[in-house]
C-alpha cells in the first residue's frame, strides 16, 4: 500500500482521531495497529513510527483524551464573571465530555491509574480537579463560599459530577434530562460550600 502523504505530525494526529474513534465503536479489544493503518490509509508499518505498540497507542489516546476534555473545562472555567455561572459550566463541561465519549472516558481513567502509567499522564489527568480546586479557593476569597479545605471540596464536587457523568453516559438517569441532573447536581454542592457542610473541615 502507498501511504496517504501525511505530514509527519498530522500521521499522529489521524491515527489518534481514528482510534479514539473504534474505541466508541468496537472498545480497547477493537484497537489494532494494524488496523488503524488500513483505515488511514497507509503502510502497516507506518504507525510504528508513532506508537511501539497498542498499550503505546492507548496510553496516547488517554493523554489526548485528557488534554481535549480539559480544554473544555478550562473553556468553561473563564467563560464569565459570575462564579458560581462558572462553576456550573464546568460541571456540564465534563458531563458533556463523558456523554460524547463514553468509552473513552473509561479508558482515560483506567490508563491514568494503571501502576505503569506516565508523570505526564497522571499530571494532565489531574488537571480538572486542579481548575475545581482554583475556583473554589476563589469563591472562597470573594466571601461566596465559607471557609473549607479547597483540595477536599474539589474532591467531593470530583467525585459527585463523575458519578452523574457516568450515569448520563450510560444512559442511567431514569428519564431524567442531563441538564436537570447537572443542574441539581452542581446547585447542590455549591449550596453545601456556601453553607459550610462538615466536610470542608477536613485536611
Amino acid at each position: 500500500m502507498t501511504d496517504q502523504p501525511y505530514h509527519h505530525g498530522k500521521l499522529r494526529e489521524a491515527l489518534l482521531g481514528r482510534a479514539m474513534e473504534t474505541i466508541e465503536e468496537a472498545g480497547v479489544d477493537g484497537l489494532s495497529l494494524r488496523q488503524l493503518a488500513r483505515d488511514v490509509k497507509v503502510s502497516h508499518g507506518a504507525p510504528a513510527k508513532h506508537f511501539r505498540d497498542k498499550q503505546a497507542l492507548v496510553d496516547a489516546v488517554a493523554l489526548a483524551g485528557f488534554e481535549s476534555m480539559n480544554r473544555r473545562i478550562l473553556d468553561a472555567a473563564q467563560s464569565g464573571e459570575d462564579l458560581r455561572e462558572r462553576f456550573v459550566s464546568v460541571g456540564k463541561a465534563y458531563v458533556d465530555f463523558a456523554v460524547d465519549h463514553p468509552a473513552l472516558l473509561t479508558v482515560m481513567y483506567s490508563t491514568k491509574h494503571h501502576p505503569d502509567s506516565s508523570e505526564e499522564l497522571r499530571s494532565t489527568g489531574a488537571q480538572g480537579i486542579h481548575v475545581a480546586r482554583a475556583m473554589i479557593a476563589e469563591a472562597q476569597q470573594a466571601g461566596v463560599l465559607a471557609a473549607g479545605d479547597p483540595e477536599t471540596l474539589a474532591m467531593v464536587c470530583f467525585v459527585s459530577l463523575h458519578g452523574t457523568a457516568l450515569l448520563a453516559a450510560g444512559g442511567q438517569l431514569d428519564g431524567n434530562s442531563v441538564e436537570y441532573v447537572v443542574t441539581a447536581t452542581t446547585d447542590t454542592l455549591w449550596a453545601g460550600m456556601a453553607a459550610g457542610v462538615p466536610a470542608a473541615q477536613l485536611n
